[in-house]
């Protein structure tokens, strides 16, 4: 299938010419962004959490902290609704009301597993640092029994998910087109920048050339 099927929930009803349920289009969004945000109901009251994600197929993965509130929640059954936005860029128009973005945003509604086995568990956080830094793993020391241990790591089915996407100039009214306004799109990115040593590392091997 290269769409996911639309549901009640996941059909968009609001902006809807800018919907999509193309499975590559969500997939590329997900493994280019890092920072998800996670809702659900934690006891009285909605909480929502910022946390790094990362993909396997049709599987989205979180970690954290065994005694993570949210977390526990989750675990208990807690449905978890995990959106994930990419802004490419602030769309100026002529009028204040039409103001605008460019960005790739996608919604999932899931219910967490827990990863268990210790075999798994390592190899789902190998890809965790892969997304990170690919050859990162090869230098690293992997985590202890203790350090596993507090380690919760979630895992969510991609099936029930939408996406939206806006792109392109400012939409005005005809009758603004004449205003001497300048208009368009000021486009933001995400870039990597140069690498920064850790004070240790300078102290203990000397700074990088």
């Amino acid at each position: 299938m290269t769409t996911y099927p639309v549901t009640p929930r996941t059909r968009v009803k609001r902006g809807h010419q800018r919907a999509t349920y193309d499975r590559a289009l969500v997939h590329a969004v997900l493994d280019e962004a890092y920072l998800c945000h996670v809702g659900a109901k934690m006891a009285d009251r909605p909480m929502v959490q910022p946390t790094f994600h990362w993909r396997d197929g049709d599987k989205l993965y979180i970690h954290g902290s065994s005694k993570n509130g949210l977390f526990q929640t989750l675990i208990d059954g807690e449905e978890a609704c995990i959106t994930v936005t990419i802004l490419d860029g602030l769309v100026m128009a002529r009028s204040a009301f039409h103001h605008s973005a460019n960005y790739r945003c996608v919604m999932i509604f899931s219910k967490a597993t827990v990863i268990e086995q210790e075999a798994e568990k390592l190899r789902i956080l190998d890809l965790m640092m892969k997304k990170i830094t690919p050859e990162r793993m090869e230098g690293v020391r992997a985590p202890n029994p203790q350090e596993l241990k507090a380690t919760t790591v979630l895992e969510f089915d991609i099936s029930e998910v939408s996406a939206k996407v806006r792109s392109g100039p400012p939409v005005d009214d005809e009758e603004d087109y004449s205003l001497p306004v300048w208009a368009g799109v000021i486009p933001l990115t995400q870039t990597r920048e140069k690498p920064v040593d850790d004070p240790r590392w300078i102290e203990d091997h000397g700074a990088k050339d």
